[in-house]
């Protein structure tokens, strides 16, 4: 029955998964993609992998109860000897037969490298379970002896070189030649030694004793082929067994122990004690079982999902694998050792050394020979490559401009490279010996401390770098921001830094560039933000004593425009730096864009408001005084004024909001007549909200037909006939609400609705008064329009005529007064739109003349036909006697310069009065008539006049009965719904 040995299952390694389907993973080494078999074999297999690690326990249990029942079956000789004969035969055939089925279904749905190898083993246990098989026809079957030879014998010959090519095909392949000739040469040494010890032991024994019985020679090599191709296996399997790939570890362990019983149950058989008492269905039969059964369990039970990843992830190092790494080394040695072993046991024994021992003994030790030459020449050509590395290690060491550190566990500096020199301005060996934390600045040191300790502490398969940026002081003493890269080297580290001082020097200018303004190095907006979000919070979140300050230069564009932009910029300079000067050392001063500057003022802690807001106005009081001072630029003094919004903190307030109330109190200060101080107040948000409604229903007016046309009567002041009527514009809301210029002009920035509201107004003013002429009433109107609305490419010159000859209008009938109160605009384009206009039968007014900065300089160069008094010379012309000696003076230069003059906003009957008396010709005002509708006007109209107090003059002034005027002022009395 020794033939019966090779039938166990020879296994070792490959890659496997579980059989159960599931999508394909390149990237999991060792992932087959087996596809779940239809055999319940596969799936018994499988089932631990699939159920996790009890399941997988059970499997074991279940393998274990299986072969613990057989061998106590064996034990006890299966009851009887036909059972015996049976489970000896039969079941072994069986259990190889499982095994085969394994092995190929597992061959035939795996995908990677290691399938040849595992379709061998299915061929090795095939063979194993034929001549069982065959063995089992011979004893149960036919009840007669085996013979010698037998085909049983082809078939369990057939077992080993199967198995040791896939025990080639599993091993990890030599990358040289001279590994190859190398592991020819391991296996030859552990075959010549375990054959010189086999030999020596038993083997000669066994020829002798075929030689004197005078057997067959196919029975004599018969006898020997079994434990020579055992021997073979066995060398191939120590030979392989340090060589084996690093995937499926535990199906390689599973498939060794279960080749390390097989090899065992065969010693024992072909041992001379067991040999000649030897029947089937004995214990030592239970070995071989067990060994069928761990190779069909192997590529299956053993094949765990955490052994697919050995090559994703390296383990952490343990002690095993030097000791691994000599036992691999020693095997060779061993070997030797142990076929010198047996041959020295033949001399002490005092037998004659066989000649086959002698053989072996020589061949082994030739073997030993060329491996160690082999290997002494392989050393020395790893000695000189590795001379060579290490030279250019250290040329790229030397030469590198980053200094490359090693620094022993202690902290103490082992290695420093030249480079240090010229990046730290010391020389390398000043720095060895020294503590590294003598180096690094005292305030970097807890950070880099901390640093390295929880480095150190992380696993270094997943942190094997970390990055620090530190200060080093240099040789001359200064601080250098230093880089450095450090990696674990021998409980100690190596620090690859570099000088990264420029480049900390260019990102904290930049930093400086993205936070300060370019031209007054103030802090910018988002700096600002940033300080205000910043006083808000932390310990400062309930100081309500904290204030915003926003200032606008008044005057500055004026400037700008006059002096042009660089004398700008040099103002700006300036007053940023009387800003900065003014406020206290922890408050921040800023520039928010153009002319507007900010302040932060930093809260005391104080808990009466009432000082605080005292103090911090006085701050900024301070501040307006400061920046009012007058500005030497370019040779001379230039004045500008400042407006100044404060708003204090309050309880959750944000920054936004804060800036938000401050700037509206600052533009409540310019609207309040500039060059003053506003505290912020609820109510103006309240204002704004308003006028933010207001201003977004004036979009929509227009189109809603929400605007209503209005004139207002312009009275001969001599015989109360109206000359003209003066066009307004009315809106009433959806609401209801009657609004009048000066209000709803006043709530919207939106330049394009008032440009679109003025052509409205002159259109629908041109249209109402060619309907008035045709129906026999040829007075004239007059239309206010300011001069920069002239100007605008909105309204053409060609627009105007189109318009007059579209209605038909006839010369004289319209008057555009021009208001004169905007510096930016032009007086030479001002004056070829106004004479073209002249040239279409179109008079001019002068409106608001005595208010305007430029009125002197309008009345000399533009083509003027009417001058319209301002409301504010009017008002107070019977209470001052200086407001009435100014009156009259201007109206003694229109009389002289032949113009006729229209006083506006004449109210009350002692106005009259004066004006006439100061030669004043026409007035426009509620002591004659407030804002008519269409209706209403033409009443007026067919009436005539209006009485005059004191009677009407018999000589009127003006002649022709018609004025072209503008609309009246924009704070006209309200009027009772039309």
């Amino acid at each position: 029955m020794g033939e019966r040995s090779d039938a166990a299952g020879r296994s070792t390694e490959t890659t496997w998964a579980p059989i159960v389907p599931r999508p394909h993973r390149p990237d999991t080494i060792g992932d087959t993609s087996v596809s779940a078999p239809a055999s319940a074999l596969g799936a018994f297999f499988s089932r631990q992998s699939t159920a996790g690690g009890a399941s997988g326990a059970v499997s074991q249990i279940l393998l274990g109860l299986v072969c613990g029942g057989y061998a106590v079956g064996a034990a006890f000789g299966w009851g009887s000897s036909e059972l015996a004969l049976v489970m000896g035969d039969f079941g072994l055939s069986a259990a190889a037969l499982i095994a085969a089925v394994s092995c190929f279904l597992y061959a035939r749905f795996a995908c990677d490298r290691f399938r040849p190898a595992w379709l061998l083993f299915s061929l090795s246990s095939l063979m194993a379970a034929g001549g069982n098989a065959v063995w089992g026809w011979y004893e149960v079957v036919l009840g007669v002896d085996v013979p010698s030879p037998s085909p049983a014998d082809v078939f369990f010959l057939c077992f080993a070189p199967p198995a040791i090519v896939g025990l080639l095909v599993l091993a990890k392949r030599p990358v040289t030649r001279a590994g190859w000739v190398c592991l020819v040469l391991d296996s030859w040494l552990i075959g010549g030694s375990l054959l010189t010890l086999s030999w020596s032991l038993a083997l000669a024994h066994t020829a002798h004793l075929a030689d004197a019985e005078g057997a067959s020679v196919a029975r004599a090599a018969l006898s020997l082929a079994y434990p020579l191709l055992d021997i073979v296996l066995v060398s191939m399997v120590l030979a392989l067994h340090f060589r084996r790939a690093n995937i499926n570890r535990s199906a390689v362990n599973t498939a060794i122990a279960a080749l390390a019983l097989t090899v065992l149950c065969d010693a024992l058989f072909t041992s001379p004690l067991l040999r000649q008492t030897y029947h089937s269905g004995q214990l030592l039969d239970a070995g071989w079982f067990a060994g069928s059964l761990l190779l069909a369990y192997a590529p299956w039970g053993a094949n765990r999902p955490g052994d697919n990843a050995v090559e994703q992830r390296p383990a952490p190092r343990t002690t095993s694998r030097p000791i691994a790494g000599s036992l691999a080394a020693l095997t060779p040695y061993l070997a030797a050792a142990v076929c010198t072993l047996g041959i020295l046991y033949n001399v002490i024994e005092g037998r004659r050394v066989d000649r086959v021992v002698v053989f072996t003994g020589c061949m082994v030790v030739l073997a030993l020979v060329v491996r160690q030459g082999i290997m002494l020449v392989d050393n020395i050509a790893l000695t000189q490559e590795l001379a060579q590395k290490e030279n250019h290690f250290r040329s790229l060491v030397q030469g590198s401009s980053d200094v490359i550190m090693i620094a022993a566990p202690t902290g103490v500096l082992r290695y420093v490279s030249p480079a240090a020199a010229g990046v730290y301005g010391r020389e390398a060996d000043d720095l060895i010996g020294a503590e590294l934390a003598s180096i690094i600045h005292p305030e970097d040191l807890g950070r880099v401390v901390h640093e390295v300790r929880r480095f150190l502490a992380a696993p270094p398969s997943e942190e094997p770098t970390t990055r620090i940026e530190c200060r080093f002081r240099s040789g001359t003493g200064d601080w250098l921001n230093v880089e450095s890269t450090v990696n674990r080297h021998q409980g100690g580290l190596i620090l690859n830094s570099r000088d990264v001082t420029e480049r900390v020097r260019l990102q904290a200018q930049l930093q400086h560039n993205a936070e300060h303004d370019p031209l007054t190095d103030l802090p910018n907006r988002a700096l600002f933000t940033e300080r205000v979000r910043q006083a808000l919070g932390g310990r400062r979140s309930g100081d309500p004593g904290t204030a915003v300050l926003f200032i606008d230069l008044d005057g500055f564009k004026a400037v700008n425009d006059r002096l042009g932009h660089q004398a700008g910029d040099e103002l700006l300079v300036q007053a940023a730096r009387r800003l900065q000067e003014s406020v206290r050392a922890g408050d921040t001063a800023a520039r928010l864009g153009g002319d507007e500057f900010a302040a932060l003022i930093l809260g005391d802690g104080a808990h009466d408001q009432g000082a605080r807001e005292c103090q911090v106005h006085e701050i900024a009081d301070r501040l307006r005084l400061a920046l009012s001072q007058p500005y030497r630029i370019g040779g001379g003094e230039v004045r500008v004024a400042a407006s100044i919004g404060v708003a204090f903190a309050e309880s959750a307030i944000t920054p936004t909001d804060l800036m938000r109330n401050a700037d509206l109190a600052m533009y409540r200060a310019k609207a309040a007549g500039k060059d003053r101080v506003e505290l912020y107040a609820p109510q103006m948000q309240a204002e704004v909200v308003r006028r933010s409604e207001l201003a977004a229903r004036l979009r929509t007016a227009l189109r809603d037909g929400e605007f209503a046309l209005l004139h207002q009567p312009v009275v001969h002041l001599a015989t109360g006939t109206v000359a003209a009527v003066a066009a307004q514009a009315r809106w009433r809301s959806a609401q209801g609400i009657l609004f009048t210029p000066a209000e709803f002009l006043r709530v919207t920035e939106d330049s394009d609705r008032t440009a679109e509201l003025g052509r409205w107004l002159l259109e629908e003013a041109v249209e109402e008064a060619a309907d008035r002429a045709r129906a026999g009433h040829h007075v004239a109107v007059a239309v206010r329009l300011s001069a920069r609305r002239l100007l605008d490419r909105a309204m053409p010159f060609g627009s105007v005529e189109a318009l007059l000859t579209r209605h038909g209008l006839p010369s004289g009938a319209l008057m555009i007064e021009v208001s004169d109160n905007d510096p930016r605009v032009s007086f030479d384009e001002l004056e070829q739109r106004l004479v073209g206009l002249r040239r279409l039968g179109v008079r001019i007014a002068l409106d608001g003349f005595g208010s305007g900065y430029a009125a002197i300089n309008a009345l000399r160069r533009l083509p003027i036909d009417v001058l319209k008094l301002d409301r504010g010379l009017v008002e107070g012309v019977v209470e001052s006697a200086r407001l009435h000696k100014i009156t009259s003076g201007l109206l003694r230069i229109a009389c002289d310069l032949g113009l006729q003059s229209v006083a506006d906003g004449v109210d009350v009957p002692e106005q009259v009065l004066a004006l006439r008396a100061m030669g004043c010709t026409h007035g426009q005002g509620m002591a004659f008539s407030g804002p008519l509708d269409e209706y209403r006007l033409r009443r007026t109209l067919v009436r005539g006049e209006f009485p005059v107090p004191g009677g009407p003059v018999a000589q009127p002034v003006l002649t022709g009965g018609s004025i072209p005027l503008l609309s009246g002022p924009h704070s006209e009395m309200p009027i009772p719904p039309t």
